[in-house]
């Protein structure tokens, strides 16, 4: 078992019957769809899921799992989910995919928000290798862009994946992948937030309780306070 495939399992720890379980995007994430539907099966556990994302919820179905749509719940017990960056702190960069308002949305509704990762994941302060995305509405984009700028080292605003043109959120929005020099991250974070034009950002403050990471086999737990 890899350390992707480790982390997946042991996430399943967290779930329990009767409950209703938010579903992460990505390779790890696939993971743990794949075995939860595993555990659903064999343990006969009655839970319903909620995807992050159209890819997610295909996955869901594929696996025969008791999909419900996010317009059904206004919360979840438990939300699964990898990380583009983690720190020890458990802050959170997540948003290299195009789903940042569906993240955000299923973290801050779960009870628990479960990060999980192998120790590439690990850095000592978010925007350290990837660059913070930001999902702006397209109306006066240029504008939204214009004044994020003036706190940003570089701002781009996303292509999609064959280059010719924009990338675009499952919300219909426009990304801006950013980076910044920054003491504080809650203040950057508040900066951002109050930009107009701003709906959602990949920085995930005070929200993770639990991130499970990976290297060699070896599984470290990280809670806050740990």
């Amino acid at each position: 078992m890899n350390d992707k495939d480790l982390v997946a399992h042991e996430a399943l720890k967290y779930i329990k019957n009767n409950s209703i379980v938010g579903l992460g995007t990505g390779s790890t994430a696939n993971l743990f769809i794949e075995a939860l539907a595993q555990k659903i099966q064999k343990e006969s556990l009655t839970i319903k899921v909620v995807a992050s994302s159209t890819v997610s919820q295909i996955k869901a179905l594929e696996c025969g799992l008791d999909y419900i749509s996010l317009d059904q719940i206004e919360t979840i017990d438990t939300y699964v989910d990898g990380a583009d960056e983690v720190t020890k702190n458990l802050e959170v960069l997540k948003g290299r995919g195009y789903d940042l308002l569906r993240e955000k949305l299923l973290a801050q509704a779960s009870d628990q928000f479960i990060v999980i990762g192998d120790k590439s994941k690990m850095v000592s302060k978010i925007g350290e290798k990837f660059p913070i995305p930001i999902e702006i509405t397209p109306i006066a984009w240029k504008i939204t862009k214009k004044i994020i700028q003036k706190i940003a080292v570089n701002c781009v605003l996303r292509p999609n994946n064959a280059g010719d043109a924009f990338a675009i959120t499952s919300a219909g929005n426009y990304v801006l992948d950013c980076q910044f020099e920054y003491q504080n991250l809650k203040d950057l974070s508040n900066e951002i937030a109050k930009t107009p034009g701003v709906v959602e950002y990949g920085i995930f403050q005070d929200i993770a309780n639990v991130a499970l990471i990976a290297e060699n086999n070896q599984i470290e737990t990280i809670t806050l306070g740990a």
